[in-house]
């Protein structure tokens, strides 16, 4: 299904300006922005994957990874198709960078999506696995019905989304999870095909208008794994985003055209952790690695084991109905029902 854009504005010669991400591409007639599912049509720019669903599933909250969002839920997630990025090592390729003409898909409209979301007894709704920025229009409609009826809204987010785009939905949008997925420009022009920048501001104005955030860093060896770079993360999120954000450093496994490098060494995981923590974090964690040890919550006042995690699950909780510390009583920055 086809739908007028949101977020757009015409130009001279029937040309448009895409304002939805921060590539902002400027569309000639016939032709389709870099997402490749945006098409200006006569002046009129047009989304191209409205209602197209890629992938359907339900999900531990634990596997996005959303560490302090609802821990131990089951989300209900939705992909569609295509992608604002080009990245090199995309584990969803399939899917992202597929042409939307080609796709596999089939159609599921908001209301249907939010009537699956609450039958599965999901405590929220997550557009995942793609990039749902380029989904705006349809995540937008789900998320206003989803709020109607009490599920909680995510996003699964490589940031690249402009300022007006990310106040139009933040009513309805719960939580953002980011991908900083390094923290130089070179690595994001020749790895991602986009810049640094808009992800950080993304990031911090996701925080200013309330959202519960998450960052993955992904270290993928050679490309992004220095201890300067991890450390001038660590920096700027814990200046810009607070002590408290939790933090995930994640490893690399050979994808799409990325296969000739190898896994991230536990090594290289052990030293981000180190890093961030001297830097202040109060909440890392390590992912991709099951039974690393970096996987629990704990109290960073008085190191009491808050919330304690297996394979993609919680297998204790031991949080007060106030949110703080049992030990000690700090409080524990976890959005839940308690």
């Amino acid at each position: 299904m086809i739908k007028e854009a949101m977020l757009y504005e015409k130009l001279d010669n029937g040309k448009v300006r895409c304002k939805l991400c921060a590539h902002r591409c400027r569309i000639a007639p016939g032709k389709r922005g870099f997402c490749a599912v945006r098409e200006n049509r006569e002046g009129v720019l047009y989304t191209l994957n409205y209602n197209v669903v890629s992938s359907e599933a339900l999900d531990p909250i634990e596997k996005k990874p959303l560490y302090h969002f609802h821990p131990g839920s089951v989300v209900y997630s939705l992909g569609t198709i295509g992608c604002n990025f080009r990245c090199k090592h995309c584990q969803n390729w399939t899917i992202s960078q597929v042409s939307i003409d080609e796709a596999n898909a089939i159609e599921i409209s908001p209301e249907e999506a939010v009537r699956r979301a609450v039958a599965s007894g999901a405590r929220s709704i997550a557009w995942t696995y793609n990039e749902p920025t380029i989904w705006f229009e349809y995540t937008y409609d789900c998320a206003r019905l989803a709020k109607e009826e009490g599920l909680d809204t995510i996003y699964v987010t490589n940031g690249y989304i402009t300022p007006e785009a990310l106040e139009t939905i933040a009513p309805y949008l719960d939580a953002f999870r980011v991908d900083i997925k390094a923290f130089t420009e070179k690595f994001y022009k020749e790895i991602t095909s986009a810049k640094l920048a808009p992800v950080l501001e993304s990031a911090k104005l996701a925080k200013k208008l309330g959202m519960h955030v998450e960052v993955v860093n992904l270290i993928i060896p050679t490309l992004n794994d220095s201890e300067t770079e991890i450390r001038e993360m660590c920096m700027w999120v814990n200046e810009n985003l607070g002590a408290d954000i939790p933090v995930h450093f994640t490893r690399f496994h050979p994808y799409y055209k990325l296969q000739n490098i190898c896994p991230t060494h536990l090594e290289t995981l052990e030293m981000a952790y180190s890093i961030a923590k001297e830097e202040g974090m109060k909440y890392v964690y390590i992912g991709n690695v099951p039974g690393n040890g970096h996987e629990h919550t704990f109290c960073p006042e008085c190191g009491e084991l808050i919330i304690k995690r297996g394979m993609f699950g919680v297998e204790s909780y031991e949080l007060t109905d106030k949110r703080t510390c049992p030990r000690c009583g700090t409080p524990i920055n976890v959005v839940s029902d308690d």
